[in-house]
């Protein structure tokens, strides 16, 4: 029996090709995915590790706000130079690195911001020479120049330099938290902080400097520690601890800070390989119907081989051990393949990922047994379980009944049962869907299961019941294309229509991945409108002046931006957090008058005017969230911190809830005094009628010293900023499903090729009373199409029913929420089924013109 299978195996080999590929992009998926995940963990490991190799103890402390300090974020630690030099005494350390961190953005030399967007990457520390060293720092090798020494130099690593266009001798333009800076380029380093090569930047200031900037005078963020050879570092680490205070700074070994990094190395990328892993496992879903078609239409096109075997003695299991056998040799040799491409997957993703600032590092390809093992026993496993079920059916056949009837049609046996039990999944997944559509809990973790358990329900109850909903709709479009095309177009709604399982099938496999596509599109773009929505309600401003980042704009640069030319006019922004009636909300603090000319809000109750020290107005939400309302008066506790001051307020007003402007809004002198370090948040302006609006930014910029944290967009860039993240995230689901319909356009056209193969003596007839080869064609493409069109509208139609239940997962998040149907995309995708249809049929339709009349007949 194994040679039998073997034989089938390479007697079949176009039959089978599409099957192997279906496997082998779905094992691809598997393998990539997890050598991509391996491969990360182990660069991130690596990369941290390098970081930390001649580090024996590692001494971090805490940052605690300093409200004298001079530097320019407020901070001080508790670890001073003057316990750096009681640690240096301490037995067994050779050498201490004193470490001060924080962030620098860069503008090129042609102005441009660099990375300003993620700016949490763009690093900032001092450059420590070691003791006797010559100046050097051995953690950051010097590729060119030399380390910074004073007040005025500063160091790049060797990347950002090259990409900025900078060069030793270059003044460097930078930002901290708001203005501009400017220091001189003394040289370049090398560096494997994986936040830098990843596509961040590394800046380096001398130790007074780099204090100076982020911290205060002989303060410290981090201490590296390295010993002398035979050190018992564990020992170190404890004699280390014993000199610092109780509270404020710890002491822990390298070694355990590398296992303690390399932990969460991998907890963090367990998201998103899982994330991965669901879409692979969406491939393989589809791939299954195309193995398991593939396999029925092998089978009943052998009957007669298998009624012969089972007459000359072989068993039923013998039977269905063949063709577990020839499924197992086409999985094993698809998952090899699989998993060579899932390979070039794994490499291709890190580039793509990094370009949404993913961050993640370079490394070599880490191919793990547990990576090819699993491929393989997915792969295998697949492929095998898939064609049980046929295999079992072609058994049960009766040698005699094969042997006489092996063009008859398939019987429907459990037809019955099989509507009974998709009309419960169907029905049970839409009740439940229904339920989630009711919902108020949005997003939460309960609503998201339920919703989870409801759509799987859905899809696999649409799934069983395909072949019964196949009937009126393939008579449908049956009936247009007979209308159009004639006998052709007749001849093909009967094909679809003599084996609805096989339809079913057929058009499920491209059902789920449209399904999947549309529904992402629909909730995505839903989702991205009330985004959009939210963001510019009640706004009428030209412009928002902000800085990237954490900084805050000085109050007194505001009134420079009212002074630009063009600027009709300016609305200083600030916020605080307040806590009203044990419900966190965001305050924010404006001029009534100014605010007034940028914004244009929805009152219920009172107005603008009405604003004055001490009286609030509050958002709708946050009125019915606290049970207060115009007129009430509430303490509040106000300020960021530990510490917030309690102030009495009085309700004057209550407006439409608006994402521009938080939760409740007060008088500007009000709220500053407890904005974060005393910053505005942003700058609202409007442009003067009649005045050019292009050109208006970059002068609004140089006017606040054209900061490379600076940014003055437009309401069409905010709105882009807000809901860019989810466009990079849909575009990412899209490709990862494209390759579900990918996997199913194969499978129309494998069900399509085999049935041809099945019909070559009913062709050979068509042929023989008059039908010609243009007519052939065309009745093989027609019905490609008429499959294609089915699983397009199913697909579409349960997508659309998917992303409408689930809106209201958005609503409390995005109170705007509303279901948008992307027409014009739902109408390219059902062009696409038409497509599908019809490339799907090329090679089908070649194949059957081009069959030998006569042999057919005799077939």
């Amino acid at each position: 029996m194994f040679r039998t299978a073997l034989r089938n195996v390479f007697a079949h080999k176009a039959r089978l090709s599409m099957t192997a590929l279906a496997v082998m992009l779905g094992v691809a998926f598997v393998s990539g995915t997890l050598v991509f995940g391996d491969t990360v963990v182990q660069a991130l490991r690596g990369a941290s590790a390098k970081n930390l190799q001649n580090v024996a103890v590692s001494v971090q402390a805490e940052s605690e706000w300093a409200p004298d300090s001079e530097a320019g974020e407020g901070r001080s630690t508790a670890l001073t130079a003057e316990l750096v030099d009681r640690i240096r005494a301490v037995p067994g350390v050779a050498s201490a690195h004193p470490v001060v961190n924080g962030t620098a953005t860069l503008a090129a030399q042609d102005g441009r911001p660099l990375n300003a967007d993620n700016s949490w990457q763009n690093l900032a520390t001092n450059y420590a020479p070691d003791d006797g060293a010559d100046g050097r720092d051995s953690r950051y090798p010097l590729t060119a120049g030399r380390g910074p020494a004073a007040a005025g130099e500063m160091a790049l690593d060797r990347r950002t330099a090259e990409k900025a266009g900078y060069a030793v001798g270059d003044t460097v333009r930078f930002a901290i938290t708001g203005p501009t800076l400017t220091k001189k380029l003394v040289g370049t380093v090398d560096t494997d902080d994986p936040r830098v090569t990843a596509g961040g930047t590394l800046a380096l200031f001398d130790t007074a400097t780099a204090q100076r900037l982020y911290l205060e005078k002989g303060r410290f963020d981090e201490l590296a520690v390295g010993s002398e050879p035979g050190t018992d570092n564990e020992k170190l680490a404890r004699a280390v601890g014993e000199l610092l205070p109780a509270e404020g700074v710890e002491a822990t070994s390298g070694a355990r800070l590398a296992d303690e990094q390399a932990r969460q190395i991998t907890e963090n990328t367990k998201g998103l390989t899982r994330m991965l892993l669901v879409f692979a496992a969406i491939a393989l879903f589809v791939g299954v119907f195309i193995i398991a078609n593939t396999f029925t239409m092998l089978i009943a096109q052998r009957s007669r081989e298998t009624a012969l075997l089972r007459a000359v003695g072989a068993s039923r299991r013998q039977v269905v051990r063949a063709v577990l056998i020839e499924a197992a040799l086409l999985g094993l040799a698809a998952s090899a393949v699989g998993f060579a491409l899932g390979l070039a997957i794994a490499t291709g993703l890190r580039p793509l990922l990094n370009t949404g600032g993913a961050g993640l590092p370079d490394g070599p390809l880490v191919i793990s047994t547990g990576a090819w093992a699993w491929s393989l026993v997915v792969g295998v496993g697949v492929t095998v379980l898939s064609a049980w079920l046929p295999a079992r059916k072609a058994a049960r056949i009766a040698p005699v009944e094969a042997l006489s009837t092996v063009d008859q049609a398939p019987s429907k046996p459990g037809m019955l049962l099989r509507n009974i039990l998709g009309g419960l999944l169907a029905g049970g997944g839409v009740l439940t869907m229904l339920h989630v559509s009711t919902r108020t809990d949005g997003a939460a973790d309960l609503g998201m299961i339920i919703a989870a358990f409801g759509s799987v329900l859905t899809l696999t109850g649409v799934i069983v019941l395909a072949p019964l909903l196949s009937r009126p709709l393939v008579l449908l479009v049956g009936a247009v294309t007979a209308r159009l095309f004639g006998v052709t177009g007749k001849l093909a709604k009967e094909n679809a229509l003599r084996n609805p399982r096989r339809t079913a099938a057929t058009a499920s496999a491209l059902m789920i991945g449209l399904a999947l596509i549309t529904g992402l599109n629909v909730a995505g773009g839903s989702t991205e409108a009330a985004l959009e929505d939210a963001t510019v309600r009640g706004l009428t401003a030209d412009y928002k002046v902000s800085y990237a980042g954490f900084g805050g704009i000085d109050p007194a640069l505001a009134p420079r931006v009212a002074k630009v030319p063009g600027v009709a006019g300016a609305a200083p922004l600030a916020s605080s957090s307040m806590d009203v009636r044990g419900e966190w909300a965001d305050l924010t603090g404006a001029d009534p008058r100014q605010l007034g000319e940028v914004s244009d809000l929805g009152f219920i109750s009172g107005s603008l005017t009405d604003l004055g020290p001490g009286k609030v107005a509050l958002s709708d939400e946050l009125a019915a969230r606290t049970g207060l309302s115009t007129g009430d008066a509430f303490t509040a506790a106000l300020g960021y911190g530990a510490d917030p001051k309690k102030k009495t307020l009085t309700v004057v007003a209550v407006y439409r809830q608006t994402r521009a402007f938080g939760d409740a809004i007060g008088t500007l002198d009000d709220v500053l005094p407890h904005a974060d370090g005393g910053k505005l948040d942003s700058v609202l302006v409007t442009v003067a009628s009649g005045h050019r609006t292009s050109g208006l930014d970059q002068e609004i910029r140089q006017a606040l010293g054209n900061s490379p944290l600076l940014q003055v967009r437009n309401q069409e860039q905010l709105t882009k900023a807000e809901s860019g993240t989810v466009d990079e995230m849909l575009n990412m689901m899209y490709g990862l499903l494209g390759m579900a319909v990918v996997i199913g356009v194969l499978g129309v056209v494998n069900t399509l090729a085999m049935s041809v193969f099945e019909r070559t003596r009913e062709i050979g007839l068509l042929r023989a009373i008059g039908l010609d080869r243009r007519s052939v064609r065309s009745m093989v493409t027609l019905e490609s199409v008429v499959i294609s069109l089915f699983g397009a509208v199913l697909g579409i139609s349960t997508g659309v029913f998917l992303a409408w239940t689930c809106g209201s997962l958005a609503g409390s998040a995005l109170p705007a929420y509303e279901t948008t149907l992307p027409w014009g995309r739902l109408g390219l995708y059902l062009v696409l089924g038409l497509a599908v249809g019809i490339l799907a049929a090329i090679w089908p339709a070649r194949r059957a013109t081009r069959l030998n009349t006569l042999r057919s007949i005799n077939a």
